[in-house]
């Protein structure tokens, strides 16, 4: 019987995983170090802001009564000017606010005033109180004179601006012709004959309606006369601007 000896082998340890610590062990040791450096820094910071406090408040507990007595009275004295820097600003931002109105109230009333000299010149439309007037003259027997005394009465009566047959009454209008070919600033107008005015409705009636007046007129031509006065009526008829021919602004006497 043949008997095989057997020889066991001890293996030795294996080298890898001694390889694999040992180069772990920089990286360990790398990342503790950050690690420690980090709380360091944290710590120093913290001690550093700790310091300054106790620093500070150690200061002003071991300070003496007339330094703390200057150190208020530097504070007070700081107060007393962002209080003046604070009220100059506010009076400031009061005088901007003035100037600001009293600019807006400036070009509100430059519109107006604006507004107010092209309804007087006829070249907007305009609305307000007034009466509409109405001559029929079926016979052609009224004149240019009749028309223009009823617009001159109407300006006599306070009318603020007016038509007369479709055409803007102006400071240079002329109304002229005989019955049947009336002309109104050169254009030529038919019966009926409608007058818009704007103003106090009662007074501008009143006023055409006094003796030997417009109504009186139009009747002994023999045509007829409507006068309804009413809260709101329209002049929407416009004019081109009068461009002055020889006339021109004064100079100002305090220039």
């Amino acid at each position: 019987m043949a008997t095989d000896d057997a020889t066991t082998t001890d293996p030795g340890p294996h080298p890898e995983p001694e390889q694999a610590r040992e180069k772990a062990a920089p990286t360990r040791s790398w990342f503790a170090g950050l690690l420690i450096a980090v709380l360091c820094a944290l710590l120093g910071f913290a001690l550093a802001v700790q310091l300054r406090t106790v620093d500070s408040d150690q200061g002003l507990a071991g300070a003496r009564e007339e330094d703390l007595a200057r150190i208020l009275a530097d504070l007070q004295s700081r107060q007393d000017r962002l209080r003046s820097e604070i009220n100059e600003q506010q009076d400031l931002l009061e005088q901007l606010g003035s100037g600001e109105d009293s600019a807006a109230a400036a070009v509100e009333e430059a519109r107006r005033q604006a507004e107010a000299l092209a309804i007087l010149n006829g070249t907007i439309a305009a609305e307000g109180p007034g009466l509409t007037i109405t001559i029929s003259d079926p016979d052609s027997t009224v004149d240019s004179a009749i028309l223009l005394d009823a617009v001159q009465e109407l300006r006599g009566a306070g009318a603020e601006t007016m038509q007369v047959a479709g055409v803007r009454v102006g400071v240079s209008t002329a109304l002229v012709g005989e019955a049947g070919d009336i002309r109104i600033d050169g254009i030529a107008v038919e019966a009926p004959y409608v007058i818009v005015a704007i103003g106090d409705g009662q007074t501008l009636s009143t006023a055409m309606q006094i003796p030997g007046g417009v109504e009186d007129k139009v009747l002994q031509a023999g045509a007829s006369i409507d006068i309804v006065p009413a809260d709101q009526v329209v002049v929407d008829a416009l004019r081109p601007l009068d461009e002055p021919e020889y006339a021109e602004p004064a100079p100002d006497p305090d220039d």
